[in-house]
């Protein structure tokens, strides 16, 4: 990608000091940067029901921004196309029908470019609402919301070039070398904690109410698995031995015919820079929850439940660590900062908390209906947006999954 289409970290990341307005604009700018490299092939291909093309995501936020704000909010707005609700609602029952998520890769029209003049359009009218009082709720929502599908356009595409045997690079140079950091444990006496999302700021509705949660004394590690870690445990037979494993996992592993961590070939991974030799140093990505659950067995310690990750957390910066600063290539690095490199894995089910009530209308649909058979992952990855997270940020996914920057941090009982 050219140096003209990347976004410095002030440029991007919608620090509280900004305006909403400058979040706005600064967030939409970003994951047109974010797809600058790509070709309109490249941005329509879609490599598995779980993942969605680029363009698909360009035009999924703006759906939202037209849906929930133009639409509902501005007196006289005409949606840009009528046939794009169908197209590009994502799983919002209240909002009719729409196509179906493993037919999205099959949407050669509209081109790439009619989806950046769709946003455009979406943009120039959102400046009549942008500043309104009214709206301001929604538009955070909406903001959070194309920030975690800036993550997803990353992740979604890296899969698909995959798939490719050329092995395509997105980006001509790789991301940035590791950094060493300090091994060992950080202790929690135990007691009674208070999780959830403490009202300050924008939260999404699962990260409340806030409520008390009684710990056991525990440690988690300072560090991040690294790569040099989980080759360990390949040579150690951790994919033979089922004895590590969860049952489901191993029926996955079987079945799947799973070895190492996805992208891995010998001593080399993919990359959004193509083939790279994998960096023994840095942290495992691409890991199920199974694979994570099953390294802790064989390391002799355990996943931290959730509300021993966030207890910790309160206290640390949710902006530091390894995060995304700007579009290019995106890869973990070992920075000992409790945030950043990798979501992490924890053993907590994605259940909701005590007095839990989803949102009333459609937005209500956002988080609530997910929780099932999904884990909670906590922290943030070096592909997303830097001050996105926070302590209470409650990620989720299947436990066979493992295409997002999906790591894990161990702990024990103390």
């Amino acid at each position: 990608m050219e140096n003209a289409h990347r976004k410095t970290a002030g440029e991007i990341t919608g620090q509280t000091t900004l305006t909403l307005a400058e979040r706005f604009r600064r967030t939409r700018a970003l994951s047109e940067a974010l797809a600058a490299p790509l070709s309109d092939a490249d941005a329509t291909i879609q490599s598995m029901e779980d993942a969605s093309p680029a363009k698909w995501h360009l035009a999924h936020t703006t759906w939202f921004f037209e849906t929930f704000l133009l639409r509902d909010h501005l007196d006289g707005h005409a949606l840009f196309d009528e046939r794009y609700p169908f197209l590009f609602n994502s799983y919002y029952e209240a909002e009719g029908a729409r196509i179906g998520r493993f037919s999205r890769g099959m949407l050669s029209r509209p081109s790439l470019d009619e989806i950046i003049t769709f946003r455009h359009a979406v943009d120039e009218a959102m400046e009549a609402l942008i500043t309104r009082e009214d709206c301001a709720g929604l538009i955070a929502l909406g903001i959070a919301h194309e920030q975690q599908h800036q993550e997803l356009l990353q992740t979604d595409i890296k899969h698909a070039l995959f798939q490719n045997p050329l092995g395509p690079a997105m980006y001509a140079e790789p991301a940035p070398a590791f950094q060493d950091v300090d091994e060992g444990w950080t202790e929690y006496p135990g007691g009674i904690a208070q999780i959830g999302h403490d009202g300050g700021g924008f939260a999404f509705d699962n990260e409340g109410p806030r409520h008390r949660v009684l710990l056991e004394p525990f440690a988690l590690s300072r560090s991040l698995v690294t790569n040099g870690q989980w080759a360990e445990f390949i040579a150690d037979g951790g994919y033979r031995d089922p004895a590590l494993w969860l049952s489901d996992g191993w029926a996955w592993v079987q079945r799947d015919g799973i070895d190492a961590p996805l992208y891995w070939h010998e001593d080399e991974h993919f990359t959004h820079a193509g083939w790279q030799k994998r960096d023994a140093h840095a942290p495992v990505t691409h890991i199920s929850y199974f694979e994570a659950d099953a390294f802790a067995s064989w390391a002799g310690h355990r996943l931290p439940t959730e509300f021993e990750w966030e207890a910790l957390a309160t206290t640390e910066d949710p902006s530091s660590g390894d995060q995304l600063d700007e579009a290019g290539p995106v890869l973990p690095r070992a920075t000992g900062a409790l945030f950043g490199s990798v979501w992490q894995w924890t053993r907590s089910g994605y259940l909701p908390y005590p007095r839990y009530r989803p949102a009333e209308g459609a937005v209500g649909e956002y988080n609530g209906k997910f929780m099932s058979g999904q884990f909670v992952l906590k922290g943030a990855s070096c592909a997303t947006v830097r001050g996105h997270s926070r302590a209470s940020y409650r990620n989720f996914f299947y436990p066979h999954q493992r295409w997002q920057f999906t790591g894990l941090r161990l702990a024990k009982d103390i």
